[in-house]
This record gives C-alpha cells, sequence and structure tokens, in this order.
C-alpha cells in the first residue's frame, strides 16, 4: 500500500503531472483526430450523426461524471494534507457507495426515456431507427461505468499520481483507433457494432481504474462501501448536489444545442456539430491538462488555509490555460477551411464554421477558468452555480427562438453560444471578488492585460500570412506558433515566468 505521499516539493510535482499529461495530450490527440476521420468515412455522415446525437442525450446525464468526480476530488484533496487516512477512507467509500446508487438511477432513467425518445422526438431516418435504439442501450451501459469509475479517478488526482491516467488514456486511444479501423472490415450494421466497442473501452477503463487503485492507495478499500455514514452521505451530496446543477446546465447547454439542430435541420447538421466539438475537445486538452495537474494544488491550498496561494495559482491556471488554447486555436481558426479538407474525406457542410465558432466560445471560457477551479476548492458554491449555470442554460431558449421564429441559419445557435459564454466570464469574476476576496483590478493586470498584445500580434501575423502569401497551411500554422510564442514570452509572462522559462531551457540545454 501507498500509505504515504512522495516528499516532492508541489512545484515540482506539478511540472513532472503536466510533461507526464503533455506528453500522453500529444500522443492522443492526432490518434483520436485521425480515428475520428476513419469512423466518420465508415459509418457515413448520416450514421455519424446518429451516433452524435445519442452520445450527446447520454452526456446530457454524464454530467454526472464531472461533477461527482470534482466534489470527490475537493474532499480527498481537503483533507489530504492532514494525513487523515480514516477520514479519507470515509470519505472513497461513502463516495463509492453513492456514484454506485446514482449510477443504477441514471441507466433506469435513461431507458425509461428512451421511450419518449424514439416516439417520433427525434428526427432519425426511419430505416435507422432499430440501429439507434441498440445504440442507445450501449450509450446507457457506458453512463454507469463511467459514473462508478469517477471516485477512483479522484483518488488518482487528489494524490497527483497522473501517470497512471495518461497510460488509461493511451490505451483508451489505442483501443478506439482498433475500433475504427475494424469497422471497414465488418460485414454487419457498422453503426451498431461501433456502439458495441466504444462500450467496451469504458468498461476496461473502468476496471483499470479500480484494480490500480484498490491496489495501491491505502484509503481505497471496499470495506465499509455497503455501510455508508449518513452524515457524509449528506455532505458529499450537498457539495455534489450544487456542483451537479452546474455541470447539468454546462453540459445541458452543450447537448441541448444538439437537439435543437436535430430538430430542425436533422443529422447532417449534427455531423457537422459532432466534428466541431471532436476539434474544440481535442484542442481543449491543451488547457484541461494544466489545470489538472494544477487543481490538487488550487484545493490543497485552500485546505491549508492559503487563501493567497490558491488566487495565484488561479490566475495562472487562467493566463496560462488561455495561452495554451490560443496558441492553437488562432492560427487553426484562419486556417480552419484547409485543415478539414485535409483532414476529413468529406467535409459535413456548415462545419467549418461551427468549428471556428466552437473554438471562439473555448476561448471565451479560457478567460476565467481559474476561477472555476477556486469557487469549487471554497466549497460556497450554491449561490454561484445556480447563477452561472441558469445563464449558460438561457443559450437554449435563445437558439431555439432564433430558428423557430428568426429563421436565422444553424450557426446563429453557436453566435449566442459564444456570447452567453462570455456573460459566465464576467459573472464568474464577480463571485470571486464577493466571495473569496479576488481583486478584480489585480485579475485584469495578472490575466487579462498580458494577453492582449500576444493575442493581437497572432491575430496580424495570422491573417497576412493567410492573405498575402500562397503557402501550404502546415507552414502558416507553424510560422503563427513561433511567433505566437515569441509574443507570449516579450508581452505575456511576467519577469519570474520568464525566468522560470528561461531555467528550464538552459537545464534542457544542459541535458544535451
Amino acid at each position: 500500500m501507498i500509505a504515504k505521499e512522495s516528499t516532492m516539493k508541489p512545484a515540482n510535482k506539478v511540472i513532472l503531472n503536466t510533461v507526464i499529461l503533455y506528453s500522453r495530450m500529444i500522443l492522443t490527440m492526432g490518434i483520436t483526430l485521425y480515428s475520428t476521420r476513419l469512423v466518420l468515412d465508415a459509418l457515413g455522415t448520416s450514421d455519424y450523426g446518429i451516433f452524435n446525437l445519442l452520445a450527446g442525450i447520454i452526456l446530457m446525464l454524464s454530467f454526472l461524471n464531472s461533477a461527482m468526480a470534482t466534489s470527490t476530488q475537493r474532499y480527498l484533496s481537503f483533507y489530504h494534507s492532514s494525513g487523515d487516512i480514516q477520514k479519507q477512507k470515509e470519505i472513497f467509500t461513502n463516495s463509492l457507495f453513492l456514484h454506485i446508487i446514482i449510477g443504477f438511477i441514471v441507466v433506469v432513467f435513461l431507458e425509461v426515456l428512451g421511450f419518449f425518445l424514439f416516439n417520433g422526438f427525434l428526427n432519425i431516418p426511419y430505416d435507422r431507427i432499430d440501429s439507434a435504439k441498440i445504440i442507445y442501450h450501449y450509450m446507457s451501459l457506458t453512463v454507469f461505468f463511467t459514473i462508478v469509475s469517477v471516485p477512483f479517478n479522484s483518488v488518482l488526482i487528489a494524490h497527483e499520481n497522473m501517470l497512471w491516467v495518461a497510460i488509461v488514456n493511451i490505451i483508451e486511444t489505442f483501443l478506439k483507433l482498433g475500433v475504427a479501423l475494424l469497422l471497414y472490415v465488418v460485414i454487419s450494421d457498422r453503426l451498431v457494432v461501433f456502439g458495441m466497442l466504444t462500450a467496451s473501452i469504458t468498461i476496461i477503463s473502468f476496471i483499470l481504474y479500480a484494480v490500480f487503485c484498490l491496489k495501491n492507495y491505502e484509503e481505497c478499500t471496499l470495506e465499509g462501501v455497503l455501510k455508508p455514514k449518513i452524515t457524509f452521505l449528506k455532505e458529499l451530496g450537498s457539495f455534489a448536489g450544487w456542483n451537479l446543477f452546474g455541470a447539468m446546465c454546462g453540459m445541458g447547454r452543450n447537448q441541448g444545442v444538439a437537439l435543437i439542430l436535430n430538430i430542425f435541420f436533422g443529422t447532417i447538421v449534427n455531423a457537422a456539430y459532432g466534428v466541431a466539438n471532436q476539434v474544440g475537445t481535442q484542442l481543449m486538452f491543451f488547457s484541461n491538462t494544466m489545470l489538472r495537474a494544477l487543481n490538487p494544488q488550487i484545493m490543497k491550498s485552500e485546505g491549508a488555509n492559503d487563501r493567497e496561494r490558491m488566487l495565484r495559482l488561479s490566475m495562472i491556471a487562467s493566463k496560462f490555460g488561455f495561452f495554451l488554447l490560443s496558441i492553437f486555436a488562432i492560427p487553426i481558426i484562419f486556417e480552419m477551411e484547409s485543415i478539414l479538407g485535409f483532414w476529413l474525406k468529406e467535409v459535413p457542410v456548415n462545419t467549418v464554421i461551427f468549428c471556428r465558432l466552437i473554438l471562439f466560445a473555448s476561448l471565451a471560457n479560457q478567460l476565467t477558468i481559474g476561477l472555476q477551479s477556486a469557487m469549487q476548492a471554497s466549497g460556497d458554491i450554491k449561490l454561484y452555480q445556480a447563477v452561472v449555470g441558469s445563464v449558460l442554460l438561457l443559450n437554449l431558449p435563445i437558439a431555439y427562438l432564433l430558428i423557430k421564429y428568426g429563421s436565422f441559419p444553424s450557426y446563429f445557435v453557436l453566435i449566442s453560444f459564444v456570447f452567453i459564454e462570455l456573460i459566465a466570464c464576467v459573472l464568474r469574476l464577480i463571485f470571486a471578488k464577493e466571495k473569496l476576496g479576488l481583486s478584480i483590478k489585480r485579475y485584469v493586470n495578472v490575466v487579462f492585460r498580458k494577453e492582449i498584445i500576444p493575442i493581437i500580434g497572432v491575430v496580424a501575423v495570422s491573417y497576412v500570412l493567410l492573405t498575402f502569401f500562397e503557402m501550404h497551411f502546415m507552414y502558416n500554422l507553424i510560422l503563427s506558433f513561433i511567433f505566437y510564442l515569441v509574443f507570449i514570452f516579450l508581452f505575456g509572462l511576467n519577469e519570474n515566468e520568464r525566468l522560470l522559462v528561461l531555467n528550464i531551457y538552459k537545464k534542457i540545454k544542459f541535458l544535451k
């Protein structure tokens, strides 16, 4: 059993975990994007749209995963610094019990919901209804195992063991590539086979997480799982409940848009939205990876009553999260049409503008991404989740009205998506000021002002390269990337951060 933590300094552990996660990301991102190309080609636009539509419906309830993961991780990290192993055991066993119960409830709810969804509500071709129903059942199964895996994943994050997380993610990626290649030799219904094998990958991941944690971490035990403590369940349930509401609003907004697009435009537009989400998800790995490495330290700082360090780490997360996404996203926005044409054999209608708008929304979200972690760390999230979550959900009635009564094109749904995200950013700043004592002026100086010049610089470079130079898009991307790195180093970093970068460079150069 691993009864005690490594003596590695927090800063070194964050750097090590960031390196591990980025190495994993570089390996998996290219494979995942290539797998998407294969799946889209093998299934066809309509079937791919059906799969993304149904997966989106399931994801509307998979918000439980991220919400409960944050809740469990918050409590484990909070008590981790105290070394109270008994308290950590109680948190884990009660959390596991709670997730098993929630998993069963959600699966039952999904199966009941399925009767209504396939009774004329979803816009699916008649000859594909039976296959779509089978896919839906497989997706329900994946939700259960995704939910039950949350406590194990939270333990790994609380221990800042990103190596095993990276290993499991890499295994998942190669399995998904294998599934994509297998579709080309399948004789039976490819959509059904794809759904079945995708569900199997989720189960394999759960087993890998569970076996490793039970074997290596003392607080991970099955003793007492069937004898939960009501007080712990209430404490976990209260925090998780509001966390759940916020996650539900975010996921409901994202996947509700898919439903609205399906109702008015059909599965072809769902294919475009699915590809756009795939692009956005892969690029978000760059910032999410860093946040995943920083989050345990943000939680532990609050647990140690070091509010100043917690806020400082949150601002670092926001600034570098934005840079790590925008360094790729902004040049890609300019070259989106060429990239999609190179990536996909057949580019669904509206995919280019959908991808651009999804990336704009993702960039807006990154402006205050660290403040989301700061609010979670404080534990005072009731009003925050209620207000910000409700604002995010406004996207759905606005989108419906734009299409139903305004007769606007489908992409106007995502334009409203971007504006709503910007409003949510302003609200996060206000809540951080009122609840955490954050100085908005300090946040503007530390985060926003440092982002302005690099953004202007890379936009200007990308525009000039696209407009005046007839080079292959890969050369444009590489040049934009290099210029942006220079802009960030000169104008986006403070003096201490520049010294840190130079020291890391010297160490790497010395190793050579």
